[in-house]
């Protein structure tokens, strides 16, 4: 009886068994048929991903175009050199090859050569003819792969202003890195086929996804009008042995600009490349600061003491308040004291009695003082921020700098006196452009800009730029007024060297101190914008520390007056004799 029991529960034990292995097998053999099924290509490609080797290709960037289509940043074809360990044959070869064409220390090529990864890069940014050369001895594990590097066909034109790109083809400063995304296509891809042991498997062949180039990038700048006034602000900085010599020429109507020079520039094609005599023995950092002070562009970057250039602020501040009209009066002894202050005229007799026209022809300080008060600091600060002077103007530049502007509660009479005639505050030279631009152009703020559009290989325009304006920062009729009233300052007044032959010019002077007051450096400057009537076009030149003479209508106004002598005719704008 205790036998056939335990034959009872040894056949239960076995069936037990035989359920359970048959249920692993039908799991088993249902993973399977799902694997090789279902998810035969989800392993099919890691097998793939498994035995193919990937090597990046640049894409194309897109190019910087100016007005006219004249390219100012394009591509060159350069190769990229790289190697890979598993497939080396001879490494002692291709170490002595790539030491020989390269023209790289042994050291650094045997470190890479020798080191146990999928793929090892040798050296970027190789000109072609070398890469060329290199494929040809075909040598195993060696990779010679066609790149692009960035390439500016007029060297240092506008080099502030486009920028430059890094070894990874990405903009580091200018227009370059403001339009980065843009600029800088899809990148490509090489897929090889290796074996278990990573070498390249010949009958497999290459797979390539091929990149997508970036797109161009149309900007407002002309070419020929850039190449000009660099020319003319680097004659000014040779001759008055200055610091630097900037300027900016732009439509007053939209924004646009058309040129944007600070002198000196620097080289585009060669960004990193320091002054000469510079100390071997600086420290990365320092050296970082150097290149930091080359690549600054001053029009947008830096602020200064505008000086009489900002009396056309006071006076369409005036203007619109009512506390001044063309036929007010003033009396200029040669100075005036405000509160405890001793404020001197430029001319040390005194203009006597002039009309608001005739103090601003001679840009007398007492008369501008005087006004600054009768404004009185509520509606100045209120007109400062209404020309949108305490905001930046939202140019499509990188690193713009704001104004320096007392506070409100910090001013008493004489800060509204010094800044009624352009000192003890900062602007920089774009912000005090765009101001003047929009009192002369109708009361319109616009916002300056390069970028107009961006089109595709074809011509076909993708993207259209657009930008903010502000209307009634002035009245059309304070407008008006202040357009005549600067025709007259270029016409019989201080800015008279602004003038140009068969053209009606607007204009304003100015000459200020830089700080520390008395260390006998000055910044001289010259607005100027034609027709008069009309303006289609406005300018400024700026002379950061000239030598000798450094009166703004004696050095600053020539060089706006030969810019438009050259550029109106150039523009199409007509004379009043034509």
């Amino acid at each position: 009886m205790l036998a056939d029991s335990n034959k009872v529960f040894h056949r239960k034990k076995i069936l037990v068994v035989f359920c359970v292995c048959t249920c692993i097998f039908v799991l088993l053999f249902g993973r399977l048929i799902y694997l090789m099924v279902w998810r035969a290509e989800h392993y099919s490609q890691l097998a793939t991903d498994l035995h193919e080797r990937e090597r990046s290709i640049k894409a194309a960037r897109g190019r910087i175009l100016d007005r006219n289509g004249v390219v100012l940043a394009d591509n060159k074809t350069v190769c990229t050199v790289s190697v890979i360990y598993n497939q080396i044959e001879d490494s002692e070869a291709v170490i002595n090859m790539l030491v020989k064409e390269l023209e790289l220390s042994e050291e650094y090529v045997r470190k890479r050569v020798e080191k146990y990864t999928s793929i090892e890069r040798i050296k970027s940014n190789v000109d072609k003819a070398v890469g060329d050369r290199i494929r040809e001895y075909d040598m195993a594990g060696v990779k010679v792969d066609e790149d692009y590097k960035r390439y500016y066909p007029y060297g240092d034109l506008a080099s502030k202003v486009l920028g430059f790109t890094g070894g990874d083809n990405q903009g580091i400063i200018g227009l370059e890195v403001v339009y980065d995304t843009y600029l800088e296509g899809k990148a490509g891809t090489i897929l090889t086929v290796t074996d278990a042991k990573g070498i390249e498997v010949e009958t497999a062949g290459e797979r390539r996804i091929e990149p997508v180039s970036g797109l161009d990038l149309c900007i407002s700048m002309d070419m020929n009008i850039q190449s000009y006034a660099t020319q003319l602000a680097e004659q000014a900085c040779a001759a008055k042995e200055a610091d630097r010599v900037s300027i900016l020429v732009m439509n007053p109507q939209n924004g646009e600009i058309y040129a944007m020079v600070n002198v000196p520039e620097f080289d585009l094609n060669d960004p990193y490349k320091l002054p000469e005599g510079t100390d071997e023995n600086l420290s990365a950092e320092e050296k970082q600061n150097i290149l930091n002070g080359i690549w600054r562009n001053a029009c947008i970057n830096d602020t200064y003491e505008p000086g009489s250039t900002f009396k056309i602020i006071t006076a369409a501040a005036g203007l619109e308040t009512g506390s001044v009209t063309k036929e007010s009066t003033f009396n200029c002894p040669g100075y005036i004291v405000v509160d405890d202050r001793k404020i001197r005229c430029a001319r040390v007799g005194g203009h006597g009695s002039q009309d608001f026209v005739h103090a601003t022809m001679n840009s007398c300080n007492p008369a501008f003082i005087t006004l600054g008060l009768r404004i009185g600091l509520d509606n100045y600060y209120k007109y400062f921020e209404q020309f949108g002077l305490k905001k930046k103007t939202g140019i499509d530049l990188p690193g713009e700098a704001g104004t320096i502007m007392h506070k409100k509660d910090n001013m008493g009479n004489v800060e509204l006196a010094t800044v009624s005639f352009g000192q003890s505050f900062q602007i920089t030279p774009i912000q005090l452009l765009t101001t003047v631009s929009s009192i002369i152009n109708g009361g319109n703020r616009i916002t300056p800009h390069f970028g107009i559009q961006t089109v595709d290989g074809e011509g076909n325009v993708k993207d259209s730029f657009t930008y903010p304006v502000t209307t009634d920062i002035v009245s059309e009729e304070t407008s008006a007024i202040m357009r005549e009233i600067l025709e007259m300052v270029v016409a019989e007044g201080g800015g008279s060297n602004g003038k140009v032959a068969g053209f009606r010019v607007g204009g304003k002077t100015a000459t200020s101190q830089t700080l520390p007051r008395g260390s006998g450096k000055y910044i001289s400057s010259f607005i100027g914008f034609a027709p008069a009537d009309d303006p289609q076009v406005i300018a400024i030149a700026i002379i950061n520390n000239p030598k000798g003479t450094y009166y703004g209508g004696l050095i600053a106004a020539p060089i706006v007056r030969q810019l438009f002598e050259n550029i109106l005719p150039y523009l199409g704008i007509m004379g009043y004799n034509q």
